[in-house]
């Protein structure tokens, strides 16, 4: 008898999940470049070959929930509602994601992958991905009609906002500060339309 895919896919999250809590207390108490990924999966035990089919790196096992906010980004795009503006969208989007990333607990994350060269980088990457996910979705958009560049760039600032509040004594109020400049950043490469149109 086969499994309900439900069931299955729940299994999967939670084998995912358990890695990615292993890892995390196993990095904090140790040190992120003390713990291997060996002992990440005898921790949690799972196989190493399971611990890769869920995590494409050690790095990964940090930033777990790396997909969910890329993905979240580009439904603010794709979900918003009919003629709803781009930018208040992305800002609630923003604001949410910094309330996660700065919650009760997270400051010890935060310091590990700033005194990690590695985990330093792969968070870098991780952003370029994501505004290109962005970028992609504004492009697609057809009533934002902007050029790629400009979606490009735009993206790039809101990923760089998500990037500033998180670090900012005041992560919601640095929010506030940013999200204007990008607004109006966006409203000056509104396409014009000629006076006799």
């Amino acid at each position: 008898m086969t499994e309900p895919p439900g069931r299955r896919e729940r299994k999967k999250a939670a084998t995912r999940q358990k890695i990615a809590d292993t890892a995390l207390r196993l990095f904090l108490e140790r040190g992120y470049d003390a713990v291997g990924i060996r002992e990440v999966a005898a921790e949690a035990d799972v196989a190493v070959t399971t611990l890769f089919s869920h995590f494409a790196s050690k790095e990964a096992l940090v930033f777990e929930q790396d997909e969910d906010f890329e993905q979240r980004l580009a439904r603010a795009v794709t979900g918003r509602a009919p003629h709803e503006p781009l930018i208040p969208a992305l800002r609630r989007e923003i604001h949410a994601l910094v309330r996660h990333c700065t919650a009760d607990g997270a400051a010890p994350i935060w310091r590990m992958i700033d005194e990690s060269p590695a985990l330093r980088k792969y968070e870098e990457s991780m952003r370029l991905r994501h505004a290109e996910t962005l970028a992609a979705a504004i492009d697609a958009d057809l009533e934002l009609s902007r050029t790629a560049t400009a979606s490009r760039t735009i993206a790039k600032f809101v990923i760089d906002a998500y990037a500033l509040a998180r670090e900012a004594a005041d992560p919601e109020a640095a929010v506030d500060e940013i999200f204007p400049m990008i607004e109006a950043a966006w409203e000056a490469r509104r396409p014009s339309v000629r006076a006799w149109e």
